[in-house]
Parts: C-alpha cells; structure tokens; sequence
C-alpha cells in the first residue's frame, strides 16, 4: 500500500516514464542471459524438477523485491542500494553493499563470457575457451569505450530477442513431449545421488536467483516515472512475476524434453531442445542466445565501469580510475581494469563457481537493503510512497541467509576474498569520511 503524505518538492528530472514504459525496462533487465546457460547447472545440482529452484528462486526475489519497491518510492531521488545502506547504516556499509554490487557486476561479466565461449559458439566454430573468453572480452570492452548507447529502444530489440528465444524453447518443448519423445515423469525428478530433495532445491535456487537479478538497477528511473507510488511497484512485481511465469516454463520444457544428465552436461542447455525437436535450424536459435549472452555481459560491464568510475570519482577508489577517453568521454581505465579482472576470473574460474559467487555478493546486497528498510521506516519523509508490512523484509533477510547457507564451499573460497577487500576499503571509505565531517545520509 502506499502512504498517503504529500509531496513537497518538485522532481529534477521530467517524469515520462508510464507503468508500461518501467514494466518492459525491467523486464528486459530479469529477463537476461542467465537462464541460456544455467538451466544444465541447475539440472546438476537439483536433478530433473529444474522447475523447483526457478519458483524458490522467484519467492525469494520477490521479498526483497518488497524493499526495494518502498525505498525507490521513498527516495525516488537516490542512488540505489548504497545510498539507502548508507542512508540507514552509515558510509561504511553503504560503501561495502557499493563494492559487493561492483563486484557482482565483474564477475557476472566473467561468467557470461564463459557462456558465450561454450556450446552454443560451437555449433559455428570450435576454438580454444581461453581464446574465445579473451577476445570476447576484448571486443566488448572496445565497444564500450566507443560508447554504447543504453537507450530503453535498444533494450526494447534486445529483449524481444531474448524472449523470442525463450519462447521458442517452451513450444518446441511442447512438441517433443507432445509427439511422446520428451519424458514429463523428470519433472517430479528432485533431487540428486549428493543432495536430498530439500537441499538439492534449495542448492538450486542459488543458481537459479542468479536468473532473477537485474530488478535492482531499475531504482535508478524511480525518479523519471509518474507518479512512482503507483507505478513502481506494479510495474516491479509484475515483470518479475512475468520472467518467473516464462522462466518456470522454460524450466519444464527443457527437463520434459531432454534427459536430466544430458542437460546437466551442457553449457548450452536450451540449444537440446531445439535440436531434439528438429524443426529449427540450431544455428538459428544459437545466434539468438549468443545475442542474449552478449548483451547482457555488454550492459553488465558498461554498469560495472560506469560504478567503478563514479566510486574513484567520489574518492572511494583509486583517482585513476576517473581517466576519460578525450573525444569518447568514456572511462577507459576503468573499463580495462573492470574487464581486466572479469577475464581473469573468467580464466581460472567455472560457469557454476562464478554464477553462485555473484549470487553471494548480491545476497549481502539484498540482506543489507532489507535491514535498510526496516531501520529507515523512523525516517519521515514529505513523498508519497509506497510501503510493505514489515514482516516481508524481515522474510526477505531471512531468505537471503537461507540461501548463503546453501553456497558451496568453492563459491565462498572466491567470495570471501571479494567481502574482505570491500571491508577493508569500507573501513578506509568510513574514516576518511569522519575526517571530512561529510554526513552519512
């Protein structure tokens, strides 16, 4: 529901964006790359009902979900998850959620790079992963540095070619369950030789949240959208709701029509099911997921650089970061560092490892803007907002723990350097700010 105080202030920027216009640009964010790469991961871990994960994955998104909807309301002028945190708990767990997000942004690049190295390339040609991951990179850190156009247009083509695939995949899978060569038995399959039904879904509901993260960044338009009490919200649950509905389908297709080990064994696990069905060209639907792996890594290192120059700028990173091309205007040190690290990552680590770490680092990110919001509902603003019961980002802390509890050992091997790094600049980030006498919020 939504508060009924008044505003008091005028916006600074014009709000043209509809309930429709906010609906499709998070949706377009959700509806990703992940889902390509990751439905044999998750298969591997939860065993044939892939479809169990992907509706955990899909509860629990939408509890923090919750918060974010009262705080971008709240603060329609703000800066997303760090200026809530530090808002509420001061520049030392704003800075930290910063770097986890910035982090989350690196690796996610590293693991997309690897899923556009794996099956679905191959089907054209068969190169070393290494040399696939490097130029990969290289080619999207060019294209960034020459400046990328964001436009909410661009994203628009972006995604109806992402759900055109997925889609795609749910009626193929139709036909070869239809046609009696598909298997609806698995999709009851939970479970595996190493996990129990429980912890088999809740393993893969790690992987599967990762499917599922994108709605975070929509904060950031809060401010360009009439009257966002109303429209924020209803455009947020709904296109999440939308991506889970496609994503649960997409799930049962592909277990439905294709062997559970033969999908656990793939990096390219939506491409099975269009060659099983036979109708069309598999070359056709891999340059649709090579698309979809592409643009989102190209969006995600834009975002990651772009966060990285405006932490160096704020003086919470190294100075050198700041540094723009002359006539691109583009942060090029940061693009090369930020790309830099995402193929380091890339090369030494696994689609699964590198999946679930960013998953980790958003979990802090999510835990921490859910703690926000219960300690910020003292704070009495003039806007009218949005506002959830307060036992949802309490569910939704809870949620986010559960989950972690759930990260392989490997996974928290990776992420628990990234937390220590983002403690100890948060530290540094902290004191520097006592020095200055610069408030928190």
């Amino acid at each position: 529901m939504a508060t009924t105080s008044t505003t008091g202030e005028s916006p600074s920027l014009r709000r043209t964006v509809t309930t429709t216009g906010l609906f499709f640009f998070i949706l377009g964010d959700v509806l990703g790359a992940g889902v390509y790469v990751l439905a044999g991961e998750i298969a591997a871990t939860a065993g044939g009902a892939v479809w169990v994960p992907l509706l955990i994955a899909l509860l629990l998104a939408l509890l923090t979900a919750g918060s974010y909807a009262e705080l971008a309301t709240k603060y329609p002028k703000a800066g997303g998850s760090s200026h809530y945190t530090t808002r509420a708990f001061g520049p030392f767990v704003g800075f930290l959620v910063g770097f986890c997000m910035l982090s989350a942004g690196i690796v996610s690049v590293g693991t997309l790079s690897l899923g556009f190295a794996g099956d679905y390339l191959t089907e054209f040609v068969t190169l070393p992963t290494m040399l696939v991951v490097a130029a990969f990179l290289a080619l999207l850190a060019a294209l960034n540095a020459r400046g990328i156009s964001e436009s909410m247009g661009a994203n628009r083509v972006a995604t109806i070619i992402e759900v055109s695939g997925l889609i795609l995949v749910i009626v193929l899978g139709v036909v070869v369950v239809a046609r009696g060569d598909g298997d609806l038995g698995r999709l009851a399959e939970l479970g595996t030789p190493e996990n129990g039904p429980v912890s088999a879904a809740l393993a893969g509901a790690v992987l599967a949240f990762y499917s599922y993260v994108g709605f975070e960044t929509s904060v950031n338009i809060a401010e360009e959208t009439r009257d966002p009490a109303r429209s924020y919200p209803r455009a947020l649950f709904g296109a999440l709701i939308v991506a889970g509905v496609v994503y649960l389908l997409v799930g049962a297709a592909a277990s439905a029509a294709i062997p559970t080990e033969d999908l656990a064994e793939s990096t390219a696990p939506l491409l099975q099911v269009v060659t099983a069905a036979g109708i069309v060209p598999p070359v056709v639907f891999s340059v649709v997921a090579l698309v979809a792996v592409a643009n989102g890594a190209l969006l995600t290192g834009i975002m990651s650089s772009r966060l990285a120059y405006g932490m160096a700028r704020d003086g919470l990173l190294p100075s050198v970061l700041t540094r723009l091309l002359p006539r691109r205007r583009t942060p090029w040190v940061a693009i090369l560092v930020t790309t830099g690290l995402s193929l380091v990552l890339a090369l030494t680590g696994t689609l699964e490892v590198l999946a679930g770490t960013m998953v980790l680092l958003l979990l802090v990110v999510f835990t921490a803007v859910n703690a926000a919001a219960l300690a910020l509902r003292r704070d009495r603003v003039q806007t009218r907002h949005f506002r959830v019961p307060a036992f949802l980002p309490i569910a939704g802390i809870v949620s986010c723990l559960g989950l972690a509890t759930q990260v392989d050992a490997e996974v928290w091997r990776l992420g628990v350097p990234f937390l220590a790094l983002a403690a100890v600049l948060a530290g540094i980030a902290a004191w520097r700010h006592r020095r200055r006498g610069t408030p928190a919020g």
